[in-house]
């Protein structure tokens, strides 16, 4: 998958708006079993939220974000507060539940001459 651009990072936040989180990271940080359940829940939901309850530090949190994109090869799209919206596109095109708008060519989506 390649790397997403702006207003489709926007467009997953407003739709990752009215989802719970389904992961949630506690005072023992990013274990392996973290990691793996984060895993799953990609596999049953291209947008996830994780919630972290124990780590309050914006560099804590953006650590452990790297950490998660890294090893469930998805993507940070936003963090509010202290929870953060992670995408991977499902693999298998049958499954797929998240179409992401696709900017024309040709300029940054004007519509008419100005």
């Amino acid at each position: 998958m390649k790397k997403l651009e702006g207003f489709q990072r926007k467009y997953l936040r407003g739709f990752a708006h009215g989802l719970k989180p389904v992961v949630f990271i506690g005072q023992k940080g990013l274990t392996p079993e973290v990691l793996s359940s984060a895993d799953k829940a990609f596999e049953r939901h291209e947008l996830v939220k994780v919630k972290f309850n124990d780590f309050k530090g914006k560099d804590e949190k953006t650590e452990i974000s790297a950490r998660i994109e890294e090893g469930t090869g998805s993507e940070n799209v936003g963090m509010i507060g202290h929870t953060a919206i992670f995408y991977r596109q499902q693999e298998d095109p049958e499954k797929r539940r998240i179409s992401l708008p696709q900017r024309e060519s040709g300029g940054r989506g004007q519509v008419g001459p100005r």
